[in-house]
C-alpha cells in the first residue's frame, strides 16, 4: 500500500476528520507560541533599547538569544506533537570535505541508552544546503538544536517576508538578514551586518551559525528551465536534482566573516526527502501545510554532511585582516572584503561551488537509485525536545501572560 507521503499532494485522499482536527490544534499551538515569544520581545526587551546604559544593550542581546532559543524549542515541539520525524545523518567519508571515523565518534554524543543527545559540530559555521521545500530552513534549524547552537542562528530571507505580522517582525528582532535580490542594494547591507555579527561572536566566544541556500529558490517546474538556460550560457551540463548555485552571496558572506572568525567552517548539507522521485519536485510532496496541518511529514529527513575549513579549503581568495574603517555606515566593511577582488579568485570560487553542487547532485541520484554505499551507518536523531521542562520554554515560560495578568489585577485594584 502506498503511503500518503509517497503521493503528490494533489493525488492524496481528501482530508480526514483527524487531519482537520490536527490542523485546528496545530495552528493555535504554533501561532500562540509565536505570539508569546514576540510579546516577550516587545514587553521585556524593546524597552531596553530606550535605556542608554551599557548593561541594557548586553541584556537586550541576551534576551534576543533567549527568544531565538525559545523559537527553536517551539519548532522542535511542533515536530514532536504534530509531525513526528527524525534526521538521518550521514557523513562524507571520502573526497573533499570528508570526516574520519574518529571525528564522527567525537561528533555524535550518546547517553547510556545509546540515544543521540548532542552533535559536537564546530560552533562557528556557515551552513549551505540544497533547497527542495520551504521547510528546509525549519529542519536545518532543528539540526542546530542538537548542536547547542540554536540560540545563535542567522538566516538570509526574502525582503518580502520582513513585515509578516508577528513572525516577520519577530525575525527582524532575531537579526535575520532580509535581501531584496538586487545585489547593488544588498551588498553593503550584507557585508556590514555579517562583519558586525562575526566580530561580536568572536569577541564574546559564542556560537555562530549562518544559514544560506545558494540556489536562491526552490527546485520547481518554473525554476528548472532557468537553471538549464544558465548552464547553457556557461557552457556546462545542467544538474538533475538541484539548481545551479549562485555564488555571489556566499562568496561575499565568507569573505566578510573569514577575517573575523578565524576558526570558521563551512558545513555543506545535502537534504533528501523520501517519496520524492528522481527529478521530482519536493514542493509537490511537502509543504508546511501538508506536513503540520495534514500530518503527513517525511518519515525521515536525510542529511548528508560535508565540512570544510574556510581559511584552508575554500577558495575565497586573500582577505585583508585590517580593521575596517567607518563601520558606522558600512562603507568600511564593504570595502574591506569586496573591493578589487581579482576576477581569477572569483572564477575559482564559482568553479569550486559548481563542483560541490555537481557532487551533491550525483549523491542524490545515487541515493535515489538505492545505492547503499552512500548512506552507510546513518545517525538517527528523533526531532523532539530532550527535556519536558523545555515544553514550557518553547512558550517563554508564559512570562508575558503572567505579566498581563498581574497588570490587569493591578489596574483593577487601583481603579
Amino acid at each position: 500500500m502506498t503511503s500518503p507521503y509517497q503521493l503528490p499532494i494533489h493525488a492524496r485522499p481528501r482530508r480526514s476528520c483527524s487531519q482537520w482536527l490536527n490542523a485546528l490544534v496545530f495552528l493555535p499551538a504554533f501561532l500562540f507560541g509565536c505570539l508569546i515569544i514576540h510579546s516577550f520581545q516587545l514587553l521585556f526587551l524593546l524597552p531596553l533599547k530606550i535605556v542608554p546604559m551599557r548593561w541594557s544593550s548586553k541584556l537586550y542581546d541576551e534576551g534576543i538569544r533567549y527568544t531565538k532559543g525559545c523559537f527553536a524549542l517551539l519548532i522542535n515541539l511542533m515536530n514532536q506533537w504534530f509531525a513526528p520525524t527524525s534526521l538521518s545523518i550521514t557523513f562524507e567519508m571520502q573526497g573533499q570535505g570528508k570526516f574520519t571515523l574518529e571525528e564522527i565518534q567525537q561528533i555524535v554524543r550518546r547517553d547510556a541508552a545509546g540515544k543521540v543527545v548532542a552533535l559536537n559540530l564546530p560552533p562557528k559555521l556557515v551552513i549551505i544546503s540544497n533547497h527542495q521545500v520551504y521547510c528546509d530552513w525549519w529542519y536545518v534549524w532543528c539540526l542546530t538544536y542538537f548542536m547547542q547552537a540554536h540560540k545563535d542562528v542567522f538566516i538570509v530571507l526574502k525582503k518580502s517576508l520582513k513585515w509578516i505580522p508577528v513572525i516577520g517582525t519577530g525575525m527582524q528582532m532575531f537579526r535575520f538578514i532580509f535581501l531584496s535580490r538586487s545585489w547593488v542594494a544588498d551588498k553593503a547591507q550584507l557585508t556590514t551586518l555579517l562583519s558586525k555579527l562575526g566580530k561580536k561572536a568572536e569577541e564574546e566566544d559564542k556560537p555562530f551559525v549562518y544559514i544560506l541556500f545558494p540556489e536562491g529558490t526552490l527546485v520547481s517546474k518554473n525554476t528548472r528551465p532557468i537553471s538549464g538556460s544558465y548552464a547553457g550560457v556557461l557552457g556546462i551540463p545542467d544538474l538533475h536534482n538541484v539548481l545551479l548555485p549562485r555564488s555571489t552571496g556566499l562568496f561575499c558572506s565568507l569573505r566578510s566573516l573569514s577575517p573575523r572568525l578565524p576558526t570558521l567552517k563551512l558545513l555543506d548539507v545535502t537534504i533528501i526527502y523520501p517519496g520524492v522521485p528522481p527529478r521530482g519536485y519536493g514542493q509537490s510532496y511537502y509543504t508546511l501545510r501538508s506536513i503540520f496541518c495534514d500530518r503527513v511529514p517525511p518519515p525521515v529527513v536525510h542529511m548528508h554532511l560535508r565540512i570544510f575549513d574556510v581559511a584552508k579549503e575554500v577558495p575565497i581568495g586573500e582577505v585583508s585582516k585590517r580593521k575596517p574603517t567607518n563601520m558606522a555606515n558600512g562603507r568600511g566593511a564593504s570595502s574591506l572584503v569586496e573591493s578589487e577582488v581579482p576576477e581569477g579568485e572569483r572564477m575559482r570560487f564559482d568553479e569550486w561551488l559548481r563542483e560541490l553542487w555537481t557532487c551533491k547532485d550525483r549523491y542524490i541520484t545515487r541515493f535515489l537509485d538505492g545505492d547503499a554505499s552512500v548512506a552507510q551507518s546513518p545517525v538517527q536523531v528523533p526531532l523532539k525536545l530532550q527535556d519536558k521542562v523545555q515544553v514550557a520554554g518553547a512558550y517563554c515560560y508564559f512570562a508575558p501572560v503572567a505579566v498581563a495578568y498581574a497588570w490587569s489585577k493591578l489596574v483593577k485594584k487601583l481603579f
